[in-house]
């Protein structure tokens, strides 16, 4: 195996598990930009099966780890197929958009086989550069344990476009030495945590009660779905906006009533995304925030180590579980490889439930497979609560190519931040979103 030299990374200060979650978000961001619009949909027509096959793999802040479980895999594979060499280059997270749309635009330069976020797929397939993969998935004896949203993470109108890598939720992070002194019990409804949060912030003014975001996209979500709201509905990858639906409105309003002064202050909180909450909450300003597996390093690095602990965020209901956004990574074979049957035979050795588990001890990647959580649940108690928010039912963003332009245009957070900071009622900003989403879902059919 040759391992090429990755493009300079800027210098990054986040733990290898916020680079890997601020991957997937990062191309949500560029993606609009620097999605290409044209590229060759026929394929190469060729199936090669010897060479050298290409992967571009994202670079951690400590790759080291990730890129020694890659390299068993690679070496088995290499095994299994005399006359094959893998060549492994580590993109950054700064110029993958740019180097993903070159080699949906010139086949010779583009790999075989890349990494990428799970909510770029309809946009991938829309730019016609990943390869459908659903009759080997669907023959992989592994794929029959992938959890169902990993699946629907890689699908696009009923076609498969890649395997599952890692998934990532978010669940509720708590003081437990702050629950002590003041004799609280752990929420188990939303009213329940939002009447905590406040207890918290009138008993201790310089602590959040529960630190929330008005940018913090990922944990409002889980209101507006645990209150029966949608964030679009729609079939066939024709999507209409359903934020504005009274059902989403009761979720919206359940995250907004959030912020102000009885928990966290608009003019602090309003800005806020999911790395300021989890932060505040690392650094002892916040007695609860929502956080997730990937948030775990970051916090035991922080001055409440040893004085937490993580539950499943609870849903409208005692007893229930508000549904995570599934976050994560895909492998995925391009269309224009020349070497379909290796690549594909490759794509699932990346993904398969040992390199998974590898992974995860690793690099701390939460598996998509539900046995193979379930045995890192069992050697890792930190999993468990994430564990659980999957088993309850995570959820997923619309698979349409205009997700990534919805979610760079801030739609949500603009939101959000409108409701919080008084400038219209939730109605009115619902409404207003809800438009904005329909224009994109318009403009790409």
């Amino acid at each position: 195996m040759k391992l090429s030299a990755p493009t300079s990374l800027a210098a990054r200060t986040v733990t290898s598990l916020t680079a890997r979650t601020a991957a997937t978000l990062a191309a949500l961001v560029v993606a609009t930009a620097c999605a290409p619009q044209t590229a060759d949909n026929s394929g190469s027509g060729k199936d090669e099966k010897a060479g050298t096959l290409r992967v571009w793999l994202f670079q951690e802040v400590d790759n080291g780890p990730k890129a020694k479980v890659v390299d068993a895999a690679v070496a088995a594979f290499e095994k299994a197929h005399r006359g094959t060499e893998v060549t492994v280059e580590y993109i950054p997270v700064e110029t993958r958009a740019q180097r993903v749309k070159a080699a949906f635009n010139d086949p010779k330069s583009a790999p075989d086989v890349i990494e990428y976020g799970n909510t770029d797929t309809a946009g991938y397939v829309k730019d016609g550069g990943l390869a459908d993969v659903t009759e080997e998935f669907t023959a992989w004896s592994e794929s029959k344990d992938t959890d169902p949203t990993a699946r629907q993470s890689v699908t696009v109108d009923g076609k498969i476009y890649g395997a599952p890598y890692f998934v990532g939720v978010r669940a509720l992070y708590y003081r437990t030495d702050v629950f002590e002194e003041l004799g609280l019990d752990v929420p188990r409804t939303q009213a329940e945590l939002a009447d905590t949060a406040r207890r918290i912030h009138a008993a201790k003014p310089d602590l959040y009660g529960l630190a929330v975001g008005g940018a913090y996209t990922y944990g409002a979500m889980p209101f507006i779905w645990a209150n029966g709201g949608e964030l679009a509905e729609g079939k066939g990858g024709s999507y209409t906006a359903a934020i504005d639906s009274a059902n989403a409105r009761k979720g919206i309003k359940a995250y907004t009533a959030l912020f102000g002064d009885t928990n966290c202050p608009a003019a602090k909180c309003a800005g806020m995304g999911g790395n300021d909450t989890v932060t505040a909450f690392a650094s002892g300003k916040a007695g609860m925030a929502i956080g997730g597996d990937f948030s775990h390093a970051a916090i035991e690095a922080g001055k409440v180590k040893g004085k937490y602990a993580v539950v499943p965020l609870p849903g409208v209901k005692a007893g229930s579980v508000a549904p995570a956004f599934a976050g994560g990574n895909n492998i995925g074979v391009l269309r224009s490889t020349s070497h379909r049957t290796l690549a594909v035979d490759l794509m699932e050795r990346l993904a398969s439930k040992k390199t998974q588990g590898e992974l995860f001890d690793a690099m701390g990647f939460l598996p998509t497979y539900t046995d193979v959580r379930e045995q890192v649940a069992a050697r890792e108690p930190f999993v468990a609560p994430f564990v659980k928010t999957l088993a309850a039912g995570a959820r997923f963003v619309p698979a349409s190519p205009a997700w990534a332009q919805i979610d760079a245009s801030l739609v949500l957070p603009t939101m959000f931040q409108e409701i919080v900071s008084g400038k219209k009622d939730v109605a009115g900003a619902s409404k207003d979103a809800a438009k904005k989403m329909n224009d994109a879902f318009g403009s790409v059919g």
